[in-house]
């Protein structure tokens, strides 16, 4: 038993013992004053006695609390029958992880999505996925709380949530909740078959959802009634058509009450889902309405009754979460529910006189005749797609129907909300486009790599057979100078698809700026200022100084483009500010794209005109650019923004001014603060390159230009070089008893590649570093390639930066 087990009871004594007691007092007293016949000692004693057995008589009767001692271990099962009970049909995955990330309790619906093989964060999940989970984890320890809001595995998606719980806050409450994706049309079936549809019989109308096969899903109770002589009768499963019947005139009555009853207005709504091309109203089901003739809907006809019931039939379509709209027969609006507004671009603005005000001008004319066709025409229905104005780029589906029985005839359109749904293609598609951009522009850099090391190979081994007084000499410098700005283009590229390989450091941002700002001056020239500002108490953040160096350059490019473009009087301003966000900043920013986080932010500002609001959504985009022909490559915001994400950090884009009059564009880069630093590495890699005592290396590459400079490179610096073609020969070298003291080696070769053969040689020569050489990232290198004391050099590389590099490889090794 945990806690207090309960009060003991209560002690007392029989009156023989307080006789006992008594006697012996008296005793005691008389026996120490025969002893010492002195009165006061005996009084003195009979006083303390008195004393100590009135304390202990006391103690006697206070109740004594008996404490079991409390387990050193939490029961878990305790808590999994609790959280199996809170989540029971819930669908919610609940797990909860110590700080080891040790799955010590988990539910039932966890058990069946993930196992109990893992747990949170380390699932067996995508990289990203995997990468997400990693980030809710830690910013849930440092915060207390973290969300994720979307994690997909397969065909399920949850919103992940985790909570530090606990009497130390040494436990994470992880919770996945299912994202269900909504149900449009069963929404609709739901509203007619309950008290919705209860109000629509009030006002005339009965409703029924029915199939594209013409059976009957659902009724309101009034259709039912009508229908069947029971409100409660189950019509599912029934033909729609057989529950109804028409005369000569082509009048619509419920076939149960033939021509006695009132005769019926037939509107047919299509609930086809999506938009363009992948609408298919033939193939969806149908909002069907009967009306009984003399119920209008926007009083300009139907009589004194209809213009009274007018405002409630109104009042209940603007319930329907289907986009509807009625026009008359001449194309004139008379009413618009509120979702066709939204689906429509016009939430918040005034309905148009007319539909065709909706499309964009190639639409017009199809849309104009589309209305006159249907308001004069026998009551059909039918679809179409059209481009809105509000958003030209996607055609969307337009049912439109033809109503009689109303007074005049009208026509019926419907238009489904579809705004997410669009905006998440075109992310996609944004997000494909990028990706597949990105691969091809990574692999052309690849190989140029190659070609460009050979040329800065070769010109420096020539410049080392030259002095600068030689004729020759001028023009091998002109030849290393191109090809190092050929090889700043491919850096270039491969920032933009992010391969670039990044020599990260923790530094400050001042100090970065600080080193840039004299050559920015001079590039802006006499007519803009160049204006800093930085806060106090910044936090240090982990980034490639060069790198950053080159994103000011190139957003300092073209501000000064833009101010000169305006060609105003009045000089212009290019303004560096470094800002302290702290995580309570992030969190009442409420931004769907930056984590809660400490960040560093760098906002440079231009007074250059703005971005153009149409242009604002590209310019990230690669081989964008509005700059007149041969004046732009289209790659300076792409390049800085995969320097910013490799980097780990953000960049937003928008326009200031005042007044409502814009004045410039505001780019503002946020870095996460980066708390530890790298003294020790530093000092590691400057310890390292004071190598010089020689070595055995073994040189792998495919491409004999890049060998042959690399082999000649190294043999001038002392060391004994061995090469091969490719990965096979490399290990042949190897197993056949050779002794290295390094292997450099190239990755993708032919036959077998370099972490391959690397592989293979751990078996047999563990202790072999190796060194590789690539165009490729070398984040994205180790990430793929997991072999232990592997190290990397990028291409394209000099004489003088792989002989550095294999001094500092074979000064760690051997210290």
């Amino acid at each position: 038993m945990n806690g207090f087990a309960g009060l003991a009871p209560k002690g007392g004594k029989t009156s023989g013992e307080v006789l006992l007691i008594a006697l012996a007092f008296v005793a005691s007293v008389a026996l120490i004053w025969l002893v010492t016949r002195e009165k006061t000692v005996a009084l003195a004693y009979a006083g303390g006695v008195a004393v100590l057995g009135g304390l202990a008589w006391s103690l006697s009767r206070m109740p004594v609390r008996r404490v079991e001692a409390e387990g050193t271990l939490p029961d878990w099962t305790i808590t999994a029958a609790a959280i199996e009970q809170t989540s029971a049909n819930s669908g919610v995955a609940i797990a909860v992880t110590d700080r080891a990330s040790r799955l010590t309790c988990a539910n039932a619906g966890f058990v069946a999505a993930f196992g109990t093989g893992h747990a949170p964060p380390g699932l067996p999940l995508e990289r990203e996925a995997a990468e997400d989970m990693t980030r809710t984890a830690r910013a849930a320890w440092r915060d207390g709380s973290a969300t994720l809001e979307l994690l997909e595995r397969e065909s399920a998606r949850w919103t992940v949530t985790a909570t530090r719980a606990g009497r130390a806050d040494d436990y994470l409450v992880w919770r996945f909740e299912p994202i269900v994706e909504s149900d449009q049309i069963g929404e609709i079936a739901a509203r007619i078959g309950g008290a919705f549809g209860r109000v629509l019989s009030q006002a005339g109308i009965e409703a029924a959802v029915v199939g594209p096969d013409g059976i009957v899903r659902t009724v309101s109770e009034g259709f039912a009634l009508r229908a069947a002589g029971d409100a409660r009768a189950t019509l599912a499963g029934q033909d729609f058509a057989a529950l109804l019947r028409s005369d000569e005139r082509d009048r619509i009555y419920f076939a149960r009450e033939g021509r006695k009853g009132s005769p019926q207005t037939l509107v047919n709504v299509p609930l086809a889902e999506g938009d363009g091309a992948d609408a298919a109203p033939d193939h969806a089901p149908s909002l069907m309405f009967l009306l009984d003739a003399g119920v209008g809907i926007g009083g300009s006809w139907g009589g004194a009754e209809s213009q009274a019931g007018a405002p409630q039939v109104q009042a209940l379509l603007e319930q329907l979460p289907l986009g509807l709209a009625m026009t008359d027969r001449d194309g004139h609006f008379l009413f618009a529910n509120p979702a066709f507004l939204r689906a429509a671009g016009l939430e918040g603005k005034p309905l148009p006189p007319y539909p065709l005000d909706l499309v964009v001008k190639e639409d017009k004319a199809a849309m104009s005749d589309a209305v006159r066709r249907f308001g004069q025409g026998a009551p059909l229905s039918a679809d179409m797609a059209i481009r809105l104005r509000s958003s030209p780029e996607e055609p969307v589906s337009l049912g439109i129907a033809g109503v009689r029985g109303l007074g005049e005839p009208a026509v019926l359109l419907s238009l489904a909300d579809s705004t997410e749904e669009t905006k998440l293609k075109r992310q996609v598609a944004q997000a494909t486009k990028m990706q597949a951009v990105g691969q091809l522009a990574g692999g052309v850099a690849h190989d140029f790599n190659n070609v460009l090391t050979a040329i800065i190979g070769y010109c420096d081994l020539m410049l080392l057979r030259h002095t600068p007084g030689d004729s020759d000499y001028d023009d091998i410098q002109q030849i290393k100078a191109n090809s190092n700005r050929a090889a700043s283009l491919t850096r270039q590229l491969l920032a933009f698809s992010r391969q670039q390989t990044l020599r990260p450091e923790v530094l400050q941002l001042p100090d970065v700026i600080a080193e840039v700002s004299q050559l920015l001056k001079r590039l802006m020239g006499e007519r803009i200022q160049l204006k800093l500002h930085h806060d106090r108490n910044l936090g240090p953040v982990r980034a490639d100084p060069q790198q950053l160096e080159q994103v000011m350059m190139n957003l300092a490019v073209n501000a000064r483009d833009a101010i000169q473009r305006r060609g105003e009087a009045t000089p212009g301003r290019l303004t560096i500010a470094t800002r302290r966000v702290a995580a309570a900043d992030i969190r009442r920013m409420d931004s769907e794209v930056l984590p809660v986080g400490d960040y560093t932010a760098l906002i440079v500002e231009d007074t250059g005109g703005g971005i153009p609001p149409e242009v604002l959504p590209k310019i990230f985009d690669p081989f964008f650019t509005t700059k007149e022909i041969g004046k732009g490559t289209g790659l300076g915001l792409s390049t800085v923004y995969g320097i910013i994400k490799q980097s780990g950090g953000f960049i937003f884009a928008d326009n200031v001014g005042e007044n409502g009059v814009v004045k410039g564009a505001r780019f503002t880069i946020y870095l996460p603060v980066h708390s530890a630093s790298e003294p020790a590495a530093r000092a590691e890699r400057e310890e390292a390159s004071n190598w010089s005592g020689g070595g055995r290396i073994l040189l792998v590459e495919d491409e004999d230009m890049v060998r042959a400079v690399a082999e000649r490179a190294l043999t001038r610096q002392g060391y004994e070089v061995t090469t091969a073609a490719d990965g096979e020969e490399g290990y042949e070298k190897v197993a056949q008893g050779g002794q290295f003291d390094l292997v450099v080696s190239d990755v993708v070769m032919p036959s077998m590649d370099g972490p391959a053969m690397a592989r293979e040689l751990r078996k047999i020569a563990p202790g072999l570093p190796v060194l590789f050489m690539s165009g490729y990232a070398e984040e994205q290198l180790r990430n793929e390639i997991d072999i232990e004391n592997m190290h990397f050099i990028p291409k394209p590389f000099s004489v003088q930066q792989i002989a550095n590099k294999v001094a500092e490889v074979l000064g760690a090794s051997k210290g």
